[in-house]
């Protein structure tokens, strides 16, 4: 098993000016970039496999892109609640995030504590955060009661006219998930919808308008 100092060093050695140029043309400005795609990460980490302190080795190295593989070795077991505040409070980009919310935030027994606490934070990343999370617990916590959904909803309502693009994107998200987990969410996804149009908000109208242009097709399930 290579160290975390032996992996860092590797993920220096694929540093790519030329994709790290193309991140930011999608919005991904990190501090400290290498350029290395999430299609070498991922089979990176299956030779890594879970570990804890591997994934707490990489996250301290700084690196963007060696955080992004902190969250696919991380053990979501051993992930607490201080540990999750920690994370999304350094978080600088979109797509880290996104990926850890997806990886490890929804496996542990805090996601829906801390997507309810982070969805009213001012910090943009953490806001956002708790968006993509409750759309991420929308496709897979199959065990969540509707209550959780119809409260997540109520989030997204009075939440939808934040007009900062990385925030409205993940509220958006959250309600479009939320809509597609059933047909009586989705009912109650686009009842949300209709009253998030009538706010006085440019953000709220393009939350709105973009989740029921998906919703209310017929395939939309």
């Amino acid at each position: 098993m290579p160290s975390a100092a032996d992996v860092v060093d590797h993920l220096e050695s694929l540093r790519n000016e030329r994709n790290i140029a193309g991140m930011a043309r999608f919005g991904i400005r990190p501090a400290r970039p290498l350029g290395i795609s999430i299609a070498i990460l991922r089979p990176l980490a299956k030779k890594l496999g879970r570990d804890h302190a591997l994934s707490e080795a990489l996250w301290a190295s700084g690196w963007h892109e060696a955080r992004i593989l902190a969250a696919f070795v991380e053990e979501p077991a051993r992930v607490t609640r201080r540990l999750m505040d920690a994370r999304a409070a350094a978080f600088d980009s979109w797509d880290i995030c996104d990926q850890w919310c997806l990886s490890v935030f929804w496996r542990t027994p805090h996601a829906w504590t801390k997507a309810r606490q982070w969805a009213g934070r001012r910090a943009e990343f953490v806001k956002r955060a708790g968006f993509s999370l409750l759309a991420v617990l929308a496709v897979h916590d199959h065990a969540a009661q509707e209550r959780a959904f119809l409260e997540a909803l109520a989030l997204v309502e009075r939440e939808a006219s934040d007009e900062r693009n990385y925030v409205k994107k993940a509220v958006n998200w959250a309600l479009r998930q939320i809509g597609k987990r059933d047909p009586r969410l989705r009912r109650a996804a686009i009842a949300t919808a209709t009253r998030i149009a009538k706010q006085d908000s440019r953000a709220a109208r393009w939350v709105a308008a973009d989740a029921l242009r998906e919703l209310q097709r017929n395939d939309a399930i």
